[in-house]
């Protein structure tokens, strides 16, 4: 049975690209779709692949939990096993963690429980730390407190600037992305429950 997975972006669609490069000519895992809070450059690369695509806004000032109701649908309509938020920049609500719970998963630029929210690698930097690097986690209510699934070490360089060490925690999140979509489809074709 083919394990469905869905991507939501919001930016450039490198984790996305990386994902379906390694995908490419495989049976057992299909990507159906991909999904973005706005027009962007992953979206572009999924419709360049011949994928379905939707663009889902969050208007300013809009009813939070009617875009979450709503994402939830469109990304429902596609009947995905697998939900990768894959440089997603809008917390998943209540409605769609209710229905995707324990199949949603997330990638981070730091080794979690460090360095939560959307500064990883500055973060990192600004503490001094020698080792960082990426993780590849089970998305919940919290923000990036899910249940760790992955993490690959990045040392950090005493020249690195933010920049230099994100293009390289870069590198190790999308080999964990790949390993841990790979893994997630093996549980699912064994019968075995993934939570």
């Amino acid at each position: 049975m083919t394990f469905r997975v869905l991507v939501l972006v919001s930016g450039s669609g490198t984790l996305f690209q990386a994902l379906a490069d390694h995908l490419t000519g495989r049976g057992d895992i299909e990507l159906v779709a991909v999904g973005a809070d706005r027009e962007c450059e992953g979206l572009d690369r999924a419709r360049a692949l011949g994928l379905p695509t939707f663009a889902h806004p969050l208007p300013k000032g809009a009813d939070r939990a009617a875009w979450d109701a709503e994402l939830t649908r469109k990304v429902a309509d596609h009947a995905p096993d697998l939900v990768v938020s894959a440089g997603f920049m809008k917390l998943l609500g209540a409605e769609f963690l209710a229905r995707f719970a324990g199949r949603t998963i997330n990638t981070h630029p730091a080794l979690l429980p460090s360095f939560p929210g959307m500064h990883g690698p500055r973060d990192a930097l600004a503490h001094g730390v020698k080792v960082t690097g990426a993780t590849v986690f089970l998305v919940d209510a919290g923000v990036d407190t899910g249940q760790i699934l992955a993490q690959g070490a990045v040392d950090v360089l005493d020249d690195d600037t933010v920049d230099s060490l994100h293009e390289r925690i870069k590198v190790v999140e999308r080999h964990l992305l790949v390993t841990v979509v790979d893994q997630l489809a093996q549980q699912h074709t064994s019968g075995e429950d993934n939570e």
